[in-house]
């Protein structure tokens, strides 16, 4: 998923249930890249989130489906995290949908 773009199926990750304080980091450099009170239950089945931590994680257009969406990827290593909706609570408005299996949980 982390190099090929791809989607684990919902409800799958552990970190979905993760609500322990700590860090997210990128599974494929280390990198953290969402902090544990940016987390939300979403309902979707996968983790998610209102913001990254500013300046880790870039975002381009992902056209592989019939619509157009923004995939979420690795600053550092490129690597594929999942996709950003504007759907999500406040205070962004953003709801970052993101693969447990391209995060490290990372506890305080």
């Amino acid at each position: 998923m982390l190099r090929e773009r791809g989607t684990e199926r919902a409800g799958t990750s552990p970190l979905d249930r993760e609500h322990r304080r700590g860090s997210f980091a990128c599974a494929g450099c280390g990198l953290p890249v969402f902090r544990s009170q940016d987390k939300f239950d979403s309902g979707t089945g996968w983790p998610s989130f209102t913001r990254p931590i500013a300046g880790t994680v870039g975002t381009s257009p992902d056209r592989s489906l019939v619509i157009l969406r923004t995939e979420a990827h690795c600053r550092r290593c490129g690597g594929h995290l999942g996709h950003v909706f504007d759907d999500g609570p406040p205070p962004t408005g953003q709801r970052w949908c993101i693969n447990g299996v391209s995060l490290r949980f990372v506890p305080v």
